[in-house]
């Protein structure tokens, strides 16, 4: 499975089906792609609708044919402008072309809905995106509920956990690899990802990407 990472919190996983999680790239001085580069999308997942996270995942939609994800509101919101969407809410589970995905807690602020991560199984892996959030006891479950194989955490701060609180969620989560994002996008969250690495220690491998680098899950 291959993971990259577009900068600030867009992600894109390669393996059975072809998934971009908040696809924030045309407005984004960080990306590391354009939206018009993506050729080919299965499913892209909206963590919630800030323009930051909501961004291309419309147009990257209408252009591949890929099945919108996300709480029910986003999903109404997209179905209105005619693309196939699966609404869900928090605790929810559905299967998207054989990928199974769960909405779990974010403790953040959104217009619509309410602000989710998610935990996506694909070909025996386990990925945790966290979405914007604060430390939270819930990530414990995530712990005893999945046991990640990766986790995507935000590091920084202002709006998100902050390099402290990522490393103790890496400790609630058990996650046994992470790479870190929401950072380095604007002067707000320009936080270090070497700081991070240091206060996780041994708790997991940290994985620092730059924007459009990439790394093979085994």
């Amino acid at each position: 499975m291959k993971i990259t990472w577009l900068g600030h919190s867009a992600v894109k996983i390669e393996g059975t089906q072809t998934i971009y999680i908040d696809p924030f790239l045309s407005e984004n001085p960080a990306a590391a792609i354009s939206p018009e580069q993506i050729t080919k999308a299965d499913i892209v997942i909206v963590t919630h609708d800030h323009s930051d996270h909501l961004g291309d995942a419309f147009p990257i939609c209408k252009k591949t044919g890929a099945t919108l994800v996300g709480i029910h509101e986003v999903a109404v919101m997209a179905e209105s402008e005619g693309i196939t969407s699966e609404g869900m809410n928090i605790g929810g589970t559905i299967d998207v072309k054989g990928v199974k995905i769960n909405m779990v807690n974010a403790l953040h602020s959104c217009e619509r809905g309410n602000p989710a991560g998610v935990v996506i199984e694909m070909d025996d892996k386990t990925l945790y995106h966290s979405g914007d959030t604060s430390l939270t006891y819930d990530m414990k479950l995530i712990a005893d509920f999945f046991h990640p194989d990766l986790s995507f955490l935000p590091i920084g701060d202002r709006y998100t956990m902050g390099v402290n609180s990522a490393a103790k969620a890496v400790e609630f989560t058990k996650t046994k690899k992470v790479i870190p994002i929401h950072y380095g996008t604007f002067p707000l969250v320009n936080t270090d990802p070497e700081e991070f690495k240091k206060r996780v220690g041994d708790r997991a491998e940290v994985i620092i990407l730059k924007p459009g680098g990439s790394y093979d899950l085994q």
